[in-house]
């Protein structure tokens, strides 16, 4: 299997032992979580704004595609972690901005307790370029 490490700093560097993306067989992209970090700063964004943060995740999720050869036409799949689950309509919203209703991909959201500096949303996708 061929893999290569993508890195970019379009979107903010890992806080932990994981990379922004992996393009595996040189046809599928493995993104990691993004959340709502500046990646200039990497200062939180929309502290307490779950469309403002939702907006920076699928900013920084398009770079880190961007950085792979792909784009969010070319995500089949994303996962979508929420800390609040009453905050589903307004990330949807957002959500909804990013990707064609007709073509977009599989999604599954769930709420979790906590996520990493206690933002309100992760995304994460798997794209086919």
């Amino acid at each position: 299997m061929v893999r290569r490490i993508v890195q970019t700093e379009q979107a903010p560097a890992p806080v932990g032992p994981y990379n922004q993306a992996i393009v595996a067989s040189g046809e599928m992209v493995f993104a990691s979580g993004q959340v709502a970090l500046d990646p200039s700063s990497g200062a939180l964004v929309g502290d307490g704004d779950v469309a403002v943060q939702t907006k920076q995740c699928l900013d920084n999720l398009s770079a880190v595609l961007s950085a792979a050869g792909a784009t969010l036409a070319d995500v089949v799949k994303t996962s979508v972690f929420l800390k609040d689950m009453n905050d589903f309509g307004t990330m949807n919203g957002v959500y909804a901005t990013y990707f064609d209703e007709a073509t977009a991909p599989a999604r599954a959201c769930v709420e979790v307790a906590r996520l990493p500096k206690d933002v309100l949303v992760e995304i994460e996708c798997i794209a086919v370029i």
